[in-house]
């Protein structure tokens, strides 16, 4: 089992040699514009064009929650949009995050590492707006990635 690595930084610039998946939680209704999301547009558009144009033909595609994409943005980094949020904002159902969809994210996203022989860095995915908890998230991320000793970095940003 590789541990999970923590730093303070920023996780659109990964802290490791070789080639790195930026990995990041999406909402399902197409919605792109707070949070973490800024980050990423900040530094490449591919992401955010590829998100929404996946969402606007959702009806011929995979779209939805547990699914994820990954988009090249250098010749050795991706970018993992994964559908892990239901909506935007809190209500009678609680927060946004869908902890079963994050883990099925998660599993794909192994996948997506391994196959690439890629590190896998993210903020505290889930634990912002979509309003999920760090204690229930951490796990998910072990026993995808971490058990599998696919390097996993997770960024605090300073």
């Amino acid at each position: 089992m590789t541990p999970i690595r923590y730093l303070k930084g920023d996780a659109t610039s990964p802290q490791s040699p070789g080639p790195k998946v930026i990995a990041h939680i999406c909402n399902d209704l197409g919605g792109w514009g707070k949070g973490f999301v800024l980050a990423i547009s900040r530094r490449w558009p591919a992401p955010e064009a590829d998100y929404r144009d996946w969402h606007r033909h959702r009806a011929g595609n995979d779209f939805g929650l547990g699914a994820i994409r990954l988009i090249q943005v250098r010749p050795d980094t991706w970018v993992a949009n994964m559908v892990g949020q239901h909506g935007l904002r809190r209500g009678s159902a609680g927060p946004p995050i869908r902890y079963d969809a994050v883990e099925r994210c998660l599993i794909a996203l192994a996948t997506q590492a391994r196959s690439r022989e890629a590190s896998v860095h993210l903020p505290r995915i889930g634990t912002g707006l979509a309003g999920g908890s760090w204690p229930r998230i951490e796990p998910l991320i072990v026993a995808a990635l971490s058990e599998h000793d696919i390097p996993v970095t997770v960024y605090d940003f300073d």
